[in-house]
């Protein structure tokens, strides 16, 4: 019992190490990783090579796919470019499996030590993320030596050696047992490097471990598939495409597990390194196979998952990708999209606001209202997608990106509450009662309300791209809209003395109106303050 134990602890060892590398690397270089998947799509080749490249570092296929899903969903990369991708990667995990079949244990200490203390003096920068990482790479060569010692006293077990003979391979139960080990672990590099050692140590027949191999590939796809259920169609096309490879791969490679047998093992003494090149094997004929059938595959894909209509511009959350919360930096990059889809819909606000007052359209306004209910809920959608986001694993320009968007959504519900309370007061002052601006103030009302609208469209530019210019831009525009609040309210004084009918009857929802205005290019200004303030 104790021995068994021991095997138990070695594999959750494995696997906590996996986890350590895959989330550290990402916290890393995620916002570096994604950059080289989306530059390097422009032909096949380089596509298979990014994907070869992302998931060496990362050690995860299914990581590299929740990636490439997220910007297919976001319409920056083709469908047919991410399968292409795909299969690279699964080639580079396979890679991987290779590198750490071999014998690397006298590198576990010195990653481990030197790995913590990394991480200890230093845990909150990119140099504690990488003794993360070090001691993730620590940890795996460590249970990999374990798992051998725990396995080889196993055998020596007569009940063990009794039950391993009566062992016979079943392709369909390894299939199987493989593929479940693959989504339990999350990670079939684990679950591979688990086989290939139980089988290098006698623990398994070489027969079963190849049919492990083959159902963990299977299992990589299926995880992948799992893990975006919940995002959109855009999103699941990738993981789904990538399964159809799997399973294409899985129908070439069960018929050949008896040749790679008769003509591989005798050059190939060593039974775990027999066990991972045949997993390098098995993805590199899935992507020599399949590297032509990417167009093939994305139209059938497209057919079992069509495309959505896109929905209104105040409709459900667009880019909140559940998926994206697993690489933190694109999460927030998701996040950003998010903030802009929701200041989209306060500027359809903005702009109807203005008709409502030039045409008194009173369902115009009822609709323009109920608009307000889709920012808040957009807001609400954004704030709890981003208390999702592990601050822990954000670098300090990811924290303040983070920062950003929450207040930058904050100010277009603030906003939206203050365009519905303006449209309220046009109901029940103007329109209900027949009123109308006089020429000279529905004039100051135009002129306040292109500036505005001008200043959103600037405030939007400032948070997407964080120009310092522009920022101060914005700035000088909110001194010059004070000042033209200030004007206009004399203006509107003077018009006030000459008792002008129409200036007497609106004079409150007048001076009320560009008030707000000057409350609304405020919340819009305040966008520049961090920019400014990270520049100096």
């Amino acid at each position: 019992m104790k021995h068994l134990l021991n095997l138990l602890a070695a594999v959750a060892l494995l696997v906590w190490g996996t986890h350590l590398v895959r989330t550290g690397i990402l916290r890393v270089f995620g916002a570096n990783l994604r950059q080289l998947i989306s530059r390097s799509v422009s032909t096949r080749l380089t596509a298979v090579l990014s994907g070869i490249g992302v998931t060496a570092l990362v050690q995860s296929s299914t990581a590299t796919a929740l990636i490439v899903s997220s910007f297919v969903g976001q319409g920056l990369v083709g469908l047919p470019a991410a399968l292409a991708v795909m299969l690279g990667a699964d080639v580079g995990t396979s890679v991987m499996a290779v590198v750490f079949a071999m014998d690397l244990s006298w590198l576990s200490p010195l990653f481990i030590f030197v790995g913590v203390v990394l991480f200890i003096a230093r845990q909150d920068t990119p140099v504690g993320r990488v003794g993360r990482v070090l001691i993730g790479l620590g940890l795996m060569l460590l249970a990999l030596r374990l798992i051998t010692d725990s396995t080889t006293v196993l055998t020596q077990s007569p009940t063990v050696r009794t039950l391993l003979g009566a062992l016979t391979s079943d392709l369909l139960l390894e299939l199987f047992t493989g593929a479940v080990l693959a989504v339990v672990s999350y990670s079939s590099l684990a679950t591979v490097l688990l086989t290939a050692t139980l089988a290098g140590s006698g623990g398994i027949p070489v027969e079963v471990a190849l049919g492990l191999v083959l159902g963990a590939n299977l299992g990589s796809g299926l995880l992948a598939v799992l893990t975006t259920l919940k995002s959109k169609v855009q999103t699941r096309q990738v993981p789904l495409g990538n399964l159809v490879f799997k399973i294409v791969g899985v129908l070439i490679m069960m018929p050949l597990v008896g040749l790679w047998l008769r003509h591989v093992r005798p050059c190939v003494p060593d039974v775990a390194t027999l066990v991972v090149l045949f997993h390098l094997a098995f993805n590199t004929v899935v992507g020599l196979v399949c590297i032509g059938l990417t167009g093939t595959v994305a139209r059938l894909v497209q057919r079992l998952l069509p495309h959505e209509e896109a929905p209104a511009a105040g409709a459900r959350p667009r880019h909140l990708d559940p998926s994206a919360l697993a690489t933190p930096s694109l999460a927030i990059s998701c996040a950003a999209r998010e903030a802009l889809h929701q200041a989209d819909v306060v500027e359809s606000m903005l702009m109807g606001m203005h008709q409502v007052i030039r045409t008194d359209d009173l369902k115009l306004a009822q609709d323009l209202r109920r608009l307000d209910d889709q920012v808040d809920d957009l807001y609400s959608a954004i704030k709890y997608y981003m208390t999702k986001i592990s601050r822990e694993a954000l670098d300090e320009r990811e924290g303040r990106r983070w920062a950003d968007i929450i207040s930058f959504t904050i100010n277009m519900e603030q906003i939206g509450d203050i365009i519905e309370r303006v449209l309220i007061d046009i109901e029940d002052k103007k329109i209900k009662k027949g009123r109308q601006f006089s020429d000279a103030g529905m004039e100051e009302i135009n002129e306040l309300h292109a500036r505005l609208v001008d200043n959103l469209r600037l405030a939007m530019s400032v948070f997407l791209n964080g120009n310092v210019r522009d920022a101060q831009k914005l700035l000088e525009e909110k001194a010059r809209f004070r000042d033209l609040e200030h004007a206009y309210s004399a203006t509107h004084l003077a018009r006030l003395s000459d008792n002008t009918v129409q200036s007497i009857e609106t004079s409150s929802l007048h001076i009320d109106l560009i008030s707000e205005l000057k409350r609304i290019n405020s919340l819009l200004c305040s966008v520049a303050y961090p920019i400014l303030e990270s520049a100096g």
